[in-house]
């Protein structure tokens, strides 16, 4: 049976090229993840605010170097994209940015991040996020982009309104955390925003 619409992106659209180096342009770069992060990444999720907001909790060294591993491979398979935010100059692990929930068919994504303790309050994450979205929406052709966060995460709201993502509304009791079930804000960008 055909679709009524045509696909926004065919099959291929990332995986037909290596996972591309993206650059803020203002001292932060988005890179494929390297097997060498993980001690940095390890580092970040011993922070207890990765532990508040965070849905996953690295246990060993080796976990996370699991985790990096699957991230390389998410590439070729188009359903999740994730980039190390690194300082330019440095090579610095700051953070990560990701598309995940990847749709080609229907153009859309969500975006997700997390910022080491020691880069929190620089705009790390309003940087790499917007930078992401540009490429997704004015390289790539993505229709809209999705952006979710606990309402009580008052830093992540900021960083997506910097970020060019607007609020649309609350998913009521969404997301089950450690502490119990979290309502969550749903911003969006789309093409032309």
């Amino acid at each position: 049976m055909p679709y009524t619409a045509a696909s926004v992106l065919p099959a291929g659209t990332l995986s037909a090229s290596p996972q591309p180096v993206l650059a803020t342009g203002d001292g932060l770069v988005l890179r494929p993840w390297r097997t060498e992060d993980a001690p940095a990444v390890h580092a970040v999720f011993q922070d207890p605010l990765i532990h508040q907001w965070q849905l996953r909790a690295a246990e060993s060294l080796e976990e996370v170097v699991g985790w990096i591993e699957e991230w390389q491979q998410a590439w070729a398979g188009e359903k999740d994209a994730q980039w190390a935010v690194v300082d330019e100059g440095t090579d610095r692990v700051r953070g990560r940015v990701a598309l995940r929930e990847i749709l080609l068919g229907e153009g859309t994504a969500e975006v997700a991040y997390w910022t080491a303790p020691e880069a929190r309050g620089g705009g790390t994450a309003g940087r790499a996020t917007a930078a992401l979205a540009r490429w997704a929406l004015d390289e790539i052709g993505f229709h809209r982009l999705e952006l979710t966060h606990a309402t009580a995460n008052e830093a992540s709201c900021r960083v997506a309104t910097k970020a060019g993502f607007v609020l649309e509304g609350t998913r009521r009791s969404a997301v089950l955390h450690r502490d119990g079930w979290h309502d969550m804000h749903l911003h969006a960008r789309v093409q032309g925003d």
